[in-house]
C-alpha cells in the first residue's frame, strides 16, 4: 500500500470517556497528546484525520434506564460530547458521528456513517487507528476496516481498554485479522 493513500482516524476521544467523564476510561487521557502528535505528522503530510463520536440522543438503547448496559454519556450537543480540544485537531479534520438515532446503537465508526465510502473518495486504502475503548470501538472499528478491505495499524500507544484483559483480548484479536500493531512513534517512517 502506498504512504500517500493513508489516514489516520480517531475513534471516540472525547470528554465522557476521559477522567472525570460520565463514562472514563481508565488512562484515557494518555492517548490525547499521543494523538494530537499523530495527527500533526497526518496533515503536516497532507494525509487525511478522520475522528469519530459517539453523538446519542437523550433517550439512546445503550443508556441504562432504557435497557442498555451503559449510563447516559455523549449526549449530542453537550460538553461530555466534545472531543477533547487538546487532540488539537487540524483544520478540515473529518468528523464521523455515530449512534446518533434512539434505537441503535454503534460501536463502529463505520456503522450507519458514510466513513467508508468517503474514505474511498480520498483514495485512502491504509488506515492508522487509536482512540478509546480498545475492547469496544477500537475493536469494531479496526475490524470493520478489515471488513472493508483497508490495511490496518493500530496506534498501541494511543489506545486504551475499560477491562486490561479484555483490552488485551481484543488486540490478540486484530492481530489475528492482521491488523499490523505498532507505537505512534513509527508513524513517520511508516508514512515514507
Amino acid at each position: 500500500m502506498q504512504a500517500d493513500s493513508d489516514a489516520l482516524l480517531i475513534v471516540d476521544v472525547q470528554r465522557d470517556f476521559l477522567p472525570g467523564g460520565a463514562l472514563a476510561v481508565p488512562n484515557g487521557d494518555q492517548v490525547v497528546p499521543v494523538l494530537a502528535e499523530a495527527s500533526k505528522v497526518f496533515a503536516t503530510s497532507g494525509r487525511p484525520v478522520i475522528a469519530s463520536r459517539d453523538w446519542h440522543p437523550t433517550d439512546h438503547c445503550s443508556f441504562e434506564a432504557n435497557g442498555g448496559p451503559w449510563p447516559p454519556h455523549c449526549i449530542a450537543g453537550t460538553s461530555g460530547a466534545e472531543l477533547d480540544p487538546e487532540l488539537q485537531l487540524p483544520p478540515g479534520t473529518k468528523i464521523v458521528d455515530k449512534a446518533t438515532t434512539a434505537g441503535k446503537d454503534a460501536y463502529s465508526a463505520f456503522e450507519g456513517t458514510d466513513l467508508d465510502s468517503w474514505l474511498k473518495r480520498q483514495g485512502v486504502g491504509r488506515l492508522f487507528i487509536g482512540g478509546l475503548a480498545t475492547e469496544y470501538c477500537v475493536l469494531n472499528t479496526a475490524a470493520d476496516a478489515i471488513k472493508y478491505g483497508y490495511d490496518v495499524v493500530l496506534l498501541e500507544d494511543a489506545i486504551r481498554p475499560i477491562d486490561p484483559v479484555a483490552g488485551e483480548r481484543a488486540v490478540e484479536s486484530l492481530q489475528q485479522m492482521h491488523v499490523l500493531v505498532t507505537k505512534s512513534g513509527d508513524v513517520s517512517d511508516a508514512l515514507r
